[in-house]
């Protein structure tokens, strides 16, 4: 089975990112064709800075090595490397009815969003963002991909990906592998500071290899209610319970569960406590990160090797496409 997932390299990633996606992969990699990527033309829907770009680029391959991830038995590659994806990309835009795009969830979400505030329905869509799905479509096509986890926020563009796969072997020949969508992670995404779901676009989020002061600091602004300190406490009310107990022992997520819900711990002392197991939990992938994104001539030859194991594949997808198309 060949399995295959990406991250933007749009920022640091972080617990959520960390909890419903990178763990999961890595798991589902053993024992199967694995295909990692950062996805740095991705980003530029929404970053344009050069330097910028290439430093979170690196931050997204350490972020990968430093939790488990080996170059020597999963294929781990830089996007912009890969000149085939770009190519198919293209074929398959000539392919794929505007309509299509036109229901994509980021496209919509942003006209929705320009109109409630008078503005022109397309003012800043840019044609990436509008042609994303295509560009993700080439990225899993391009190497047969069996399997592609994602969380149920990602879920539309796999299915994008399957109906441009179906479409395409429907009016040219069967040259595309149908790829399955694979859920990963809990059904409900990782809650940030805020309250609302863990994004890099919201600003709420809680960067994978924080350092402990600024841990401390972030869990402090956890959004809580405002429970006396004596009260009972659900520990569904917000996502911290569910943060501390990806880091911890079954039998001390069952203690502070219980302690929550009789009202002997108050919301403060358990951010104290989350902010703690984080720390302690990541601390050892966070030394060989930092370690990691000092020495970027070392990313880069894990990069070459990444690309050296897949442009061959890349290209002769590329070439039955071509045949295909005539």
């Amino acid at each position: 089975m060949v399995v295959l997932t990406g991250i933007k390299s749009t920022g640091q990633p972080h617990l959520g990112n960390y909890l419903g996606a990178m763990l999961p992969a890595l798991r589902l990699a053993q024992g199967n064709q694995a295909m990692f990527f950062v996805a740095d033309y991705h980003a530029l829907t929404t970053l344009t800075t050069p330097s910028l770009l290439r430093r979170l680029t690196y931050e997204v391959a350490a972020s990968w090595l430093a939790i488990g991830l080996d170059p020597d038995q999963t294929t781990l590659y830089r996007q912009s490397d890969i000149p085939q994806i770009f190519e198919l990309f293209w074929l398959l835009s000539c392919a794929t009815p505007k309509g299509r795009m036109n229901r994509s969830h980021a496209y919509k979400m942003l006209v929705e969003t320009n109109v409630q505030l008078e503005r022109d329905q397309d003012d800043s869509v840019n044609m990436g963002l509008y042609n994303y799905p295509i560009l993700m479509a080439a990225d899993i096509l391009l190497f047969n991909a069996n399997a592609v986890p994602v969380g149920t926020d990602q879920a539309q563009h796999v299915e994008m990906a399957r109906d441009i796969a179906a479409r395409f072997n429907a009016r040219f020949a069967p040259v595309l592998s149908v790829p399955d969508l694979l859920l990963v992670g809990d059904p409900e995404p990782l809650l940030g500071l805020d309250g609302r779901k863990m994004s890099k676009s919201y600003g709420n989020t809680i960067p994978l290899f924080a350092a402990s002061e600024e841990l401390d600091r972030l869990f402090f602004r956890y959004q809580t209610d405002s429970s006396a300190s004596n009260e009972p406490k659900d520990p569904d009310a917000n996502g911290l319970f569910r943060i501390y107990a990806k880091f911890v022992s079954v039998e001390e997520a069952a203690s502070i569960d219980v302690a929550l819900r009789s009202g002997q711990v108050t919301w403060r002392h358990l951010k104290e406590l989350t902010a703690a197991a984080v720390e302690s939990g990541l601390r050892d992938a966070r030394s060989r990160y930092e370690t990691l994104v000092a020495e970027p001539d070392a990313l880069e030859r894990i990069f070459a090797l990444g690309a050296a194991k897949a442009r061959p594949i890349a290209e002769e997808t590329l070439q039955r496409v071509r045949r295909a198309l005539g």
